[in-house]
């Protein structure tokens, strides 16, 4: 993320070199040598339109052919496809596209959330608080308009300076300064807000809180590394966590407190909009070492324990669950609460014997902390369990499969084991050694096509993949330029591992569309990541992201929805002067490039790191920088 003055950014950094270098070379290079190229390019081009369908490929570089370039590198040569792959030249791979005009959505969408409309959500039942789940719009109300930011908006605060401060045009709410003023979640001052560290159970601050579940858990080690915080606030303990290596996913429901996931990722700390409902939050089984709760007002004890139940299916063999707030040291607290001793009491008692029937053990009870154990596997829980089967055990199911899948009163069993000492599914090394082990899905051979040695390979891969965007735009070098980043196909995590050094974080995606689901390897890596379809809108605000990644996603959607409905909603959750990165067949970045030039976006088509010859390019874009219009004075005068 920049600075709010920054300059416009540019789709590549490195321009190409000025007409006299290439005129120079051109008078020391032999005829003889010119007219070898020539021949060169013309065989390659007919051998390449044969296997290719006719098909154009890029111009061959002179170092290619056996030239030499006459001064500095070929890498800093900024490509341009213009007048080699126009639209009219190729079969558009999408034949429905039809490169259009985009004009931006009225001011009042500037907060828009799709699948989490409130409107719409009220046609929806209340019960469980379902009509906060995601209910997308139908094709025939998806908006066919751009996004805008509101105006004044400014780039964010690079991190770690935006833990503690924000642009109020960002997030122009200031509900929460006065509902929540005494817990020091946020303050406004000036044109800005200021965060000081602040939750319901924490007002002295989330550092000393963590410090004292530090001191009740080990947090030093490396052994927890992701954490799951529901009902998060604007996500302070996440945001602290940080400093502690521990990546925390954040979630809350739009619109309980106003804004508060948009508050979270205007800060760079990872969050998304969710709610524990009737749906499976859509993470894979066995995903965190942590789950944190604090005042989060989730009914744990309702529903038959169906939330903890939800809670242990995402949390690792040997995980931690941690509640703070009622009715957690209720004697001390039930007068505040406002609330009476038997009720309180009552409320306790059930949770804990929901989670003495998923077999955790409770740790500790000290103050307004406590914390309860996953067991290492379900060996002796089996065996405990004989005679009580409340809640029972699932039957054999796919328990990584979450996107729209109800959730079960039934216990997700754990992979066997032969020991009570082994850890069901396999023990994960500790951070930062568990990001390039082999992880133990891989290992135990439980996802399809993906063993040892092409998870080796991947990694390699990416890590060539990263440092040639780094070379092609270096602003994806510069600490903090970016902050948010998202990987809409990401696959095993390759591009989010080989940024891990970066201070910047990834949102992984897994689309529910890909031949094989590997989000649970992208976990036990010690990363984050969701489900998605591309298909719907992502459960985000406006902004979310700086730079987006979009790795053959267009081909992975051919035929399945439209091209343009996805750029849409890539733009939406994109910051003005954010990236985008794609890397598709030639034909499909071609029409891609058409279409969002059409949205405002400056870009450059460049060719694969391995060369002109082959078929995937990359292209590289920028969001040219525009806002709402300015509102008129009666509209000032409401919101101030």
């Amino acid at each position: 993320m920049a600075g709010p003055n920054a300059a416009p950014y540019s789709a590549i950094s490195k321009p190409a070199k000025a007409a006299s270098s290439a005129t120079s070379c051109l008078r020391g290079t032999s005829l003889v040598t010119w007219a070898f190229v020539l021949v060169l390019c013309a065989l390659s081009y007919l051998l390449g339109s044969s296997q290719h369908g006719g098909g154009r490929l890029s111009p061959i570089d002179v170092s290619a052919a056996g030239g030499q370039p006459c001064s500095g590198s070929v890498d800093s040569i900024a490509l341009d496809f213009n007048h080699t792959h126009r639209l009219d030249d190729v079969a558009l791979p999408f034949p429905n596209e039809v490169v259009r005009s985009y004009p931006p959505c009225g001011a009042e969408y500037s907060e828009y959330t799709p699948c989490e409309d409130a409107k719409r959500s009220q046609r929806f039942d209340q019960h469980r608080l379902i009509y906060r789940e995601r209910h997308c719009p139908e094709k025939n109300e998806t908006l066919k308009c751009r996004v805008p930011a509101p105006y004044g908006y400014r780039n964010p605060f690079a991190w770690p300076a935006s833990r503690e401060i924000a642009w109020y045009a960002n997030v122009p709410h200031k509900e929460l300064t006065v509902e929540k003023a005494v817990q020091n979640w946020i303050q406004f001052e000036g044109d800005r807000f200021r965060f000081p560290g602040g939750g319901t159970m924490f007002p002295n601050g989330a550092d000393a809180y963590i410090d004292n579940i530090g001191k009740l858990i080990d947090l030093k080690s490396g052994s927890i590394r992701t954490a799951i915080d529901t009902g998060c606030g604007v996500a302070s303990w996440g945001a602290y966590l940080l400093s502690r290596n521990i990546l925390t996913l954040s979630f809350a429901p739009r619109d309980t407190h106003e804004a508060q996931v948009q508050f979270a990722l205007e800060r760079g700390v990872p969050a998304l909009i969710g709610v524990l409902a009737s749906k499976r939050l859509p993470y894979p089984s066995r995903a965190f070492d942590m789950a944190h709760c604090s005042r989060c007002l989730i009914p744990w004890d309702q529903f038959d324990g169906a939330y903890l139940i939800e809670v242990d299916r995402v949390l690792r063999p040997g995980g931690y669950w941690i509640l703070s707030g009622p009715p957690i040291n209720w004697k001390k607290h039930w007068k505040g609460w406002e609330r009476t001793e038997d009720d309180l009491n009552a409320e306790q008692n059930r949770i804990e014997k929901v989670a003495k029937s998923l077999c955790w053990t409770k740790l500790i009870e000290k103050e307004d902390i406590a914390i309860w154990q996953k067991p290492k596997s379900h060996i002796n829980c089996k065996l405990n369990r004989k005679l009580t089967q409340s809640p029972p055990f699932c039957p054999a199911q796919d328990s990584d499969k979450a996107w729209y899948t109800n959730m079960e009163t039934c216990l997700t069993t754990l992979p066997e084991v032969t020991t009570s000492e082994e850890v069901a599914g396999g023990e994960l090394q500790k951070w930062p050694e568990r990001l390039h082990a082999i992880p133990p899905r891989i290992s135990r051979g439980t996802v399809p096509g993906i063993t040892a040695e092409v998870f080796r390979r991947d990694s390699e891969l990416w890590e060539k993949r990263v440092s040639n965007y780094k070379r092609v735009n270096n602003q994806l070098g510069q600490a903090g330029r970016f902050r948010n980043l998202l990987d809409m196909n990401a696959h095993l995590g390759g591009f989010a591992a080989a940024l891990v050094q970066d201070p910047v974080w990834v949102m992984n995606v897994v689309p529910v569309e890909a031949k094989v689901n590997t989000l649970g390897v992208i976990y036990e890596r010690g990363l984050i990541g969701t489900y998605q379809s591309w298909c719907e809108a992502m459960s985000t605000y406006p902004r979310t992201y700086d730079l987006i990644h979009a790795d053959s996603i267009f081909t992975l959607y051919k035929d399945r929805c439209d091209m343009e409905d996805i750029l849409l909603e890539m733009d939406r959750i994109l910051r003005p002067e954010g990236s985008i990165i794609f890397r598709d067949d030639v034909d499909v970045l071609v029409t891609v490039k058409q279409i969002i030039g059409a949205m405002n976006y400056s870009s450059q088509i460049v060719d694969h790191e391995d060369g002109p010859l082959i078929r995937e390019k990359l292209l590289f874009a920028v969001k040219n920088y525009w806002t709402a219009p300015a509102p008129s004075d009666n509209t000032r005068s409401e919101a101030s």
